[in-house]
């Protein structure tokens, strides 16, 4: 491309720099805007990945059509799929109407696909579907629909990794991989980092009305030597911090170490801290501390209502459980062994004569359900020498549930 056409670019999408790596970024952009092929566009987060796919649809035949930028990381896994293929009404408890998705509104536009690597893996099938045939169905639904919609997809994650892990599609990754661009970081853009450096000083001191600042010779070497982690949106906040809280317009390396970490190899984020200012955070801490401790409260009261409820979760089943335990006692003497008993009445089911199935009815119907379950629990405490414990164990009951027993039918004595 020529330089002249090149610089029309930059000016046109306020993009500042001259390395090698990110000219040829846009060149590649270029070329591949006449067609309809998926893009993939490569690098770390912070490094303006999004100015490709703008700059794609605007010199493409679809310019006049829609244009959408999702973000795949920010939608909830549970409403990505409405969000990007469109559901029928009553799909969900939400779904009041129906809506035709981004892929549906998008229809002859292009679609920009951010953190495609956080797609969930039922997402990536439907996106698959849709890179090879331009067919997809609308959540709840059964209709087969067709769109024709340009796919600009971006990540920052290892793609490669992802596949190896199970995370990602391989052949998902292919189908978006066809024309790839690779962003540069700005720590290899070399001297664009000043004149980024430049343009954010400016900006911000036309929007706060404040003197621009400038940065010393020996700054500017520390400002090229630090890798810069966040890159480009690392660098604006830096430019911005330093532009309202230093006191000094020319900013010299000590200031700059305020800022940036001084292990110039570090690839962590800069800390934000200054020595221009006497700002004491002991009442961040104090309120931080604060909130940790009500929330440990918090999750301390919610546990002992989780456990509320576990018990009475536990106490319904030993209701129930006591019920079967004491319909056994019909078809067994009175005061047998509640296990004893359980095998009788198994036993019992497994009868086939029907005169023992009448003697065994006779005996239930005689016998009263609370009187029964009275001489059961005395039996049982009898057998355990009035030890409580063994006795609900015996029986197959709570304590509590025992004790309840034992007020009710006065036999707390025993």
């Amino acid at each position: 491309m020529r330089t002249n056409n090149l610089q029309d670019i930059k000016n046109r999408y306020n993009i500042v720099g001259n390395c090698d790596a990110l000219n040829r970024a846009l060149d590649i952009a270029l070329q591949v805007a006449s067609t309809d092929l998926s893009v993939l566009i490569v690098g770390e987060s912070g490094v303006g990945k999004e100015i490709i796919p703008r700059l794609i649809h605007d010199h493409s035949s679809r310019r006049g059509k829609n244009y959408f930028a999702i973000n795949c990381g920010s939608i909830p896994e549970g409403t990505i799929d409405s969000e990007l293929f469109g559901h029928e009404k009553g799909a969900f408890t939400d779904a009041i109407g129906e809506s035709k998705g981004y892929f549906g509104v998008a229809d002859k536009g292009t679609i920009f696909l951010d953190e495609v690597g956080e797609l969930p893996m039922a997402t990536q099938a439907r996106l698959l579907r849709v890179l090879e045939n331009g067919e997809y169905i609308r959540v709840g639904g059964q209709e087969v629909r067709k769109t024709d919609v340009r796919i600009v997809a971006a990540t920052n994650v290892n793609i490669r990794k992802a596949i190896s892990e199970g995370r990602f599609r391989e052949d998902l990754y292919y189908r978006l991989n066809t024309i790839p661009i690779q962003m540069p970081p700005l720590r290899e853009r070399g001297s664009d980092i000043l004149l980024l450096f430049r343009l954010f000083a400016m900006q911000i001191a036309e929007k706060y009305r404040l003197p621009r600042i400038t940065l010393t010779e020996d700054a500017k070497q520390r400002m090229l030597k630090y890798k810069w982690p966040g890159n480009v949106r690392q660098l604006k906040n830096i430019t911005e911090q330093m532009s309202v809280l230093s006191e000094k317009r020319e900013i010299d390396a000590e200031t700059i170490s305020r800022f940036i970490p001084d292990d110039e190899d570090t690839t962590l984020p800069a800390p934000i801290t200054t020595a221009t200012s006497s700002h004491s955070y002991e009442n961040e801490r104090e309120a931080l501390y604060k909130i940790l401790f009500d929330l440990r409260a918090n999750v301390g009261e919610l546990r002992r209502e989780l456990n509320g409820l576990r018990q009475q979760i536990d106490d319904a089943s030993t209701l129930k459980a006591q019920a079967q335990s004491l319909s056994t006692q019909y078809t067994t003497a009175v005061g047998a062994p509640i296990a004893d008993s359980h095998k009788s009445l198994e036993a019992h089911h497994d009868v086939e004569d029907a005169e023992a199935e009448e003697i065994a009815d006779a005996e239930l119907e005689s016998l009263n359900l609370n009187d029964q379950e009275r001489q059961t629990i005395q039996k049982s405490l009898e057998r355990n020498n009035g030890n409580r414990s063994k006795t609900a164990q015996e029986l197959g009951i709570s304590p509590r549930t025992l004790y309840r027993k034992l007020k009710l039918y006065g036999l707390t004595k025993k």
